[in-house]
Protein backbone atom coordinates (compact mmCIF):
# COMPACT_ATOMS: atom_id res chain seq x y z
CA UNK A 1 0.00 0.00 0.00
CA UNK A 2 2.39 2.28 0.80
CA UNK A 3 4.88 1.85 -3.13
CA UNK A 4 0.84 2.82 -4.46
CA UNK A 5 0.45 5.73 -2.24
CA UNK A 6 3.89 6.95 -3.01
CA UNK A 7 3.25 6.41 -6.63
CA UNK A 8 0.36 8.14 -6.65
CA UNK A 9 1.17 11.17 -4.83
CA UNK A 10 4.49 11.61 -7.37
CA UNK A 11 1.79 11.75 -10.57
CA UNK A 12 0.16 14.13 -8.40
CA UNK A 13 2.71 16.19 -8.49
CA UNK A 14 3.89 15.49 -11.86
CA UNK A 15 -0.20 16.43 -12.48
CA UNK A 16 0.21 19.85 -11.09
CA UNK A 17 3.16 20.80 -12.58
CA UNK A 18 2.13 19.97 -16.01
CA UNK A 19 -1.48 22.03 -15.32
CA UNK A 20 0.16 24.85 -13.73
CA UNK A 21 2.33 25.37 -17.45
CA UNK A 22 -0.96 24.87 -19.18
CA UNK A 23 -2.62 27.30 -17.25
CA UNK A 24 0.14 30.15 -17.56
CA UNK A 25 0.95 29.36 -20.77
CA UNK A 26 -2.82 30.08 -22.12
CA UNK A 27 -3.41 32.84 -19.75
CA UNK A 28 -0.23 34.70 -21.96
CA UNK A 29 -2.37 33.92 -25.04
CA UNK A 30 -4.92 36.18 -24.33
CA UNK A 31 -4.97 39.59 -26.49
CA UNK A 32 -4.15 42.53 -25.20
CA UNK A 33 -2.21 45.00 -23.47
CA UNK A 34 -2.25 44.31 -19.43
CA UNK A 35 -0.79 47.59 -18.37
CA UNK A 36 -3.04 49.56 -20.53
CA UNK A 37 -5.97 47.56 -19.72
CA UNK A 38 -5.29 48.81 -16.20
CA UNK A 39 -4.17 52.26 -16.33
CA UNK A 40 -6.28 52.65 -19.69
CA UNK A 41 -6.20 54.54 -22.67
CA UNK A 42 -4.95 57.73 -22.04
CA UNK A 43 -1.73 56.34 -19.54
CA UNK A 44 1.24 57.52 -20.90
CA UNK A 45 4.46 55.41 -21.88
CA UNK A 46 6.61 56.57 -19.03
CA UNK A 47 3.26 54.68 -17.02
CA UNK A 48 2.80 51.77 -18.58
CA UNK A 49 6.31 51.13 -18.58
CA UNK A 50 6.52 51.55 -14.80
CA UNK A 51 3.79 48.95 -14.50
CA UNK A 52 5.18 46.53 -16.53
CA UNK A 53 8.42 46.77 -14.33
CA UNK A 54 6.41 46.93 -11.11
CA UNK A 55 4.15 43.40 -12.54
CA UNK A 56 7.31 41.68 -13.96
CA UNK A 57 5.51 41.94 -17.48
CA UNK A 58 8.87 42.82 -18.90
CA UNK A 59 10.50 39.45 -17.24
CA UNK A 60 11.19 36.31 -20.23
CA UNK A 61 7.93 34.38 -20.34
CA UNK A 62 9.90 31.64 -18.64
CA UNK A 63 11.27 33.76 -15.89
CA UNK A 64 7.89 35.13 -15.32
CA UNK A 65 6.25 31.42 -15.00
CA UNK A 66 8.93 30.51 -12.58
CA UNK A 67 8.07 33.54 -10.43
CA UNK A 68 4.31 33.10 -10.40
CA UNK A 69 4.93 29.31 -9.40
CA UNK A 70 7.08 30.36 -6.85
CA UNK A 71 4.83 32.27 -5.33
CA UNK A 72 1.67 30.28 -5.83
CA UNK A 73 3.47 27.66 -3.88
CA UNK A 74 4.52 30.22 -0.83
CA UNK A 75 0.63 31.46 -0.82
CA UNK A 76 1.72 34.82 -2.41
CA UNK A 77 -0.87 34.84 -5.98
CA UNK A 78 0.15 37.92 -6.88
CA UNK A 79 -1.75 41.13 -7.03
CA UNK A 80 -5.35 41.42 -9.00
CA UNK A 81 -5.06 44.27 -11.88
CA UNK A 82 -8.52 45.62 -10.66
CA UNK A 83 -8.72 49.08 -8.99
CA UNK A 84 -6.48 49.53 -6.26
CA UNK A 85 -4.63 46.13 -6.94
CA UNK A 86 -5.34 43.98 -4.13
CA UNK A 87 -4.04 41.14 -3.12
CA UNK A 88 -5.34 38.03 -5.12
CA UNK A 89 -5.35 35.19 -2.55
CA UNK A 90 -7.86 37.09 0.29
CA UNK A 91 -10.30 37.14 -3.05
CA UNK A 92 -10.40 33.37 -4.45
CA UNK A 93 -9.95 31.95 -0.24
CA UNK A 94 -13.63 34.43 0.57
CA UNK A 95 -15.16 32.83 -2.70
CA UNK A 96 -13.41 29.47 -2.24
CA UNK A 97 -15.00 29.46 1.30
CA UNK A 98 -18.25 29.65 -0.36
CA UNK A 99 -18.16 27.32 -2.96
CA UNK A 100 -16.86 25.01 -0.48
CA UNK A 101 -19.89 24.92 1.82
CA UNK A 102 -22.30 24.94 -0.76
CA UNK A 103 -20.02 21.89 -2.50
CA UNK A 104 -20.55 19.94 1.32
CA UNK A 105 -24.40 20.69 1.33
CA UNK A 106 -24.33 19.35 -1.91
CA UNK A 107 -22.99 16.35 -1.41
CA UNK A 108 -24.56 15.29 1.69
CA UNK A 109 -27.45 15.84 -0.37
CA UNK A 110 -26.63 14.11 -3.12
CA UNK A 111 -24.60 11.01 -2.02
CA UNK A 112 -26.94 9.24 0.24
CA UNK A 113 -30.05 9.78 -1.87
CA UNK A 114 -28.60 8.65 -5.41
CA UNK A 115 -26.79 5.58 -3.40
CA UNK A 116 -29.82 4.54 -1.46
CA UNK A 117 -32.08 5.46 -5.10
CA UNK A 118 -29.95 2.97 -7.18
CA UNK A 119 -29.54 0.33 -4.56
CA UNK A 120 -33.23 0.24 -4.54
CA UNK A 121 -33.91 0.71 -8.29
CA UNK A 122 -31.30 -2.64 -8.61
CA UNK A 123 -33.39 -4.72 -5.74
CA UNK A 124 -36.11 -4.18 -8.19
CA UNK A 125 -34.49 -4.80 -11.49
CA UNK A 126 -37.21 -4.28 -14.37
CA UNK A 127 -39.77 -3.65 -12.17
CA UNK A 128 -42.16 -0.32 -12.21
CA UNK A 129 -39.90 1.12 -9.37
CA UNK A 130 -36.97 0.53 -11.24
CA UNK A 131 -38.41 2.07 -14.58
CA UNK A 132 -39.65 4.96 -12.43
CA UNK A 133 -36.52 6.11 -10.66
CA UNK A 134 -34.36 5.73 -13.90
CA UNK A 135 -37.30 8.08 -15.65
CA UNK A 136 -37.08 10.64 -13.14
CA UNK A 137 -33.22 10.77 -12.36
CA UNK A 138 -32.19 10.92 -15.97
CA UNK A 139 -35.20 13.73 -16.38
CA UNK A 140 -34.14 16.03 -13.99
CA UNK A 141 -30.59 15.29 -15.43
CA UNK A 142 -31.81 16.68 -18.77
CA UNK A 143 -33.11 19.64 -17.69
CA UNK A 144 -31.05 22.66 -17.75
CA UNK A 145 -29.65 24.46 -14.66
CA UNK A 146 -31.19 27.29 -14.83
CA UNK A 147 -34.81 26.31 -15.66
CA UNK A 148 -33.80 23.90 -12.69
CA UNK A 149 -32.78 26.70 -10.46
CA UNK A 150 -35.59 29.26 -11.52
CA UNK A 151 -38.84 26.30 -10.89
CA UNK A 152 -37.30 26.21 -7.81
CA UNK A 153 -36.58 30.00 -6.86
CA UNK A 154 -40.60 30.48 -8.17
CA UNK A 155 -42.11 27.44 -6.27
CA UNK A 156 -39.80 27.61 -3.14
CA UNK A 157 -39.02 31.01 -2.60
CA UNK A 158 -41.49 33.03 -4.24
CA UNK A 159 -44.89 30.96 -3.84
CA UNK A 160 -43.98 29.27 -0.49
CA UNK A 161 -41.59 31.76 0.94
CA UNK A 162 -39.43 28.89 2.17
CA UNK A 163 -36.01 29.79 1.59
CA UNK A 164 -34.43 33.27 -0.12
CA UNK A 165 -34.84 33.73 -3.54
CA UNK A 166 -31.07 34.60 -3.87
CA UNK A 167 -28.05 33.73 -1.94
CA UNK A 168 -26.34 36.41 -0.97
CA UNK A 169 -23.79 35.53 2.03
CA UNK A 170 -23.66 38.44 4.26
CA UNK A 171 -20.93 38.81 7.72
CA UNK A 172 -21.84 36.65 10.53
CA UNK A 173 -23.93 34.02 9.12
CA UNK A 174 -25.09 31.20 11.46
CA UNK A 175 -25.05 27.97 10.35
CA UNK A 176 -28.96 28.28 9.99
CA UNK A 177 -28.36 31.34 7.70
CA UNK A 178 -25.92 29.50 5.49
CA UNK A 179 -28.49 26.45 5.21
CA UNK A 180 -31.27 28.99 4.54
CA UNK A 181 -29.09 30.48 1.51
CA UNK A 182 -26.81 27.26 0.19
CA UNK A 183 -30.37 24.81 -0.03
CA UNK A 184 -31.94 25.88 -3.55
CA UNK A 185 -28.50 25.80 -5.19
CA UNK A 186 -27.71 23.11 -3.62
CA UNK A 187 -30.67 21.10 -4.40
CA UNK A 188 -30.05 22.64 -8.06
CA UNK A 189 -26.43 20.46 -8.05
CA UNK A 190 -27.65 17.84 -6.43
CA UNK A 191 -30.35 17.65 -9.33
CA UNK A 192 -27.69 17.32 -11.85
CA UNK A 193 -25.74 14.79 -10.44
CA UNK A 194 -28.69 12.96 -9.55
CA UNK A 195 -28.95 10.56 -12.40
CA UNK A 196 -25.13 9.63 -13.19
CA UNK A 197 -24.54 8.21 -9.80
CA UNK A 198 -28.14 6.72 -9.51
CA UNK A 199 -27.17 4.72 -12.90
CA UNK A 200 -23.74 4.48 -11.78
CA UNK A 201 -24.81 2.84 -8.24
CA UNK A 202 -27.46 0.53 -9.92
CA UNK A 203 -25.13 -0.87 -12.57
CA UNK A 204 -23.00 -1.47 -9.84
CA UNK A 205 -25.93 -3.35 -7.03
CA UNK A 206 -27.40 -5.34 -10.22
CA UNK A 207 -24.13 -6.80 -11.43
CA UNK A 208 -22.94 -7.66 -7.97
CA UNK A 209 -25.56 -9.65 -7.05
CA UNK A 210 -25.48 -11.69 -9.83
CA UNK A 211 -22.10 -12.94 -8.41
CA UNK A 212 -21.45 -16.19 -6.49
CA UNK A 213 -20.80 -14.84 -3.33
CA UNK A 214 -23.50 -13.30 -2.96
CA UNK A 215 -25.75 -16.52 -3.39
CA UNK A 216 -23.41 -18.03 -1.02
CA UNK A 217 -23.88 -15.58 1.92
CA UNK A 218 -27.81 -16.03 1.24
CA UNK A 219 -27.96 -19.41 1.47
CA UNK A 220 -25.71 -18.98 4.60
CA UNK A 221 -29.10 -17.04 6.01
CA UNK A 222 -27.39 -13.80 6.14
CA UNK A 223 -30.47 -11.00 6.29
CA UNK A 224 -30.39 -8.84 2.47
CA UNK A 225 -29.41 -5.44 4.72
CA UNK A 226 -26.12 -7.41 5.70
CA UNK A 227 -25.38 -8.50 2.39
CA UNK A 228 -26.39 -5.76 0.18
CA UNK A 229 -24.58 -2.95 3.11
CA UNK A 230 -21.65 -5.00 4.16
CA UNK A 231 -20.89 -7.21 1.24
CA UNK A 232 -22.43 -5.80 -2.70
CA UNK A 233 -21.90 -2.18 -2.11
CA UNK A 234 -17.94 -2.48 -0.89
CA UNK A 235 -17.42 -3.67 -4.25
CA UNK A 236 -20.27 -2.12 -6.21
CA UNK A 237 -19.74 1.36 -5.25
CA UNK A 238 -16.40 1.40 -6.54
CA UNK A 239 -16.87 3.06 -9.89
CA UNK A 240 -19.37 5.86 -8.54
CA UNK A 241 -16.76 7.20 -6.15
CA UNK A 242 -14.82 7.65 -9.16
CA UNK A 243 -17.76 9.66 -10.61
CA UNK A 244 -18.25 11.43 -6.90
CA UNK A 245 -14.56 12.45 -6.92
CA UNK A 246 -14.76 13.97 -10.66
CA UNK A 247 -17.60 16.04 -9.41
CA UNK A 248 -15.82 17.83 -6.65
CA UNK A 249 -14.19 19.71 -8.97
CA UNK A 250 -17.32 21.01 -11.15
CA UNK A 251 -18.86 21.70 -7.44
CA UNK A 252 -15.60 23.55 -6.51
CA UNK A 253 -15.15 26.05 -9.67
CA UNK A 254 -17.96 24.99 -12.31
CA UNK A 255 -20.96 26.19 -10.73
CA UNK A 256 -21.40 29.43 -13.19
CA UNK A 257 -24.37 28.54 -14.28
CA UNK A 258 -26.36 27.60 -10.69
CA UNK A 259 -24.05 30.59 -9.31
CA UNK A 260 -25.68 33.37 -11.29
CA UNK A 261 -29.24 32.47 -11.22
CA UNK A 262 -28.92 32.63 -7.59
CA UNK A 263 -26.23 35.47 -7.25
CA UNK A 264 -24.31 33.23 -4.93
CA UNK A 265 -20.24 34.75 -4.74
CA UNK A 266 -18.20 31.95 -5.49
CA UNK A 267 -15.39 30.81 -7.75
CA UNK A 268 -17.08 30.01 -11.29
CA UNK A 269 -18.87 33.76 -10.72
CA UNK A 270 -15.28 34.94 -9.69
CA UNK A 271 -13.79 33.19 -12.28
CA UNK A 272 -16.29 35.06 -14.93
CA UNK A 273 -15.37 38.00 -13.54
CA UNK A 274 -12.32 37.80 -13.75
CA UNK A 275 -12.31 36.92 -17.24
CA UNK A 276 -14.67 39.73 -18.55
CA UNK A 277 -11.73 41.58 -17.04
CA UNK A 278 -9.09 39.95 -18.06
CA UNK A 279 -7.83 40.03 -14.53
CA UNK A 280 -5.17 37.43 -15.42
CA UNK A 281 -3.61 36.62 -11.72
CA UNK A 282 -7.16 36.13 -10.43
CA UNK A 283 -7.68 33.38 -13.65
CA UNK A 284 -4.59 31.97 -12.99
CA UNK A 285 -5.38 31.26 -9.15
CA UNK A 286 -9.23 30.42 -9.59
CA UNK A 287 -8.16 27.94 -12.14
CA UNK A 288 -5.30 26.28 -9.97
CA UNK A 289 -7.24 26.01 -6.86
CA UNK A 290 -9.93 24.51 -8.40
CA UNK A 291 -7.57 21.79 -10.39
CA UNK A 292 -5.69 21.20 -6.94
CA UNK A 293 -9.25 20.18 -5.75
CA UNK A 294 -9.90 17.86 -8.50
CA UNK A 295 -6.60 16.48 -8.11
CA UNK A 296 -6.92 15.60 -4.51
CA UNK A 297 -10.21 14.80 -5.14
CA UNK A 298 -9.44 11.96 -7.08
CA UNK A 299 -6.22 11.14 -5.22
CA UNK A 300 -8.40 10.59 -2.35
CA UNK A 301 -11.12 8.21 -4.48
CA UNK A 302 -8.00 6.55 -5.77
CA UNK A 303 -6.59 5.46 -1.86
CA UNK A 304 -10.14 4.69 -1.23
CA UNK A 305 -10.27 2.45 -4.42
CA UNK A 306 -7.73 0.84 -3.25
CA UNK A 307 -8.61 0.46 0.28
CA UNK A 308 -12.05 -1.39 -0.92
CA UNK A 309 -10.24 -3.54 -3.69
CA UNK A 310 -6.70 -5.10 -2.93
CA UNK A 311 -5.95 -6.09 -5.97
CA UNK A 312 -5.74 -2.45 -7.19
CA UNK A 313 -2.51 -2.11 -4.71
CA UNK A 314 -1.21 -4.99 -6.80
CA UNK A 315 -0.66 -3.05 -9.76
Amino acid sequence: MTRYIVRRLLLLVVTLFVSSAVVFGLTQLLPGDIARLILGREASEQALEQLREEFGLNDPVLQQYVNWLAGFMRGDWGRSFSSGSPPVRPLVTERLSNSARLMALTLAISVPLSIALGVLAALRENSWLDSAISVLSLSVVGLPEFVTGLVLINFLALQLGLFPATSLVQPGFTLGDWLQVLFLPAVTATLVLLGYVVRMTRAGVVEELKKPYVRTAVLKGLPQPVVIFKHVLRNALLPTITVIALSIGWLIGGLVVIENVFNFPGMGSLLVEAVKQKNIPVIQAVVMVTIVFFALANLAADLLYAALNPRIRLR
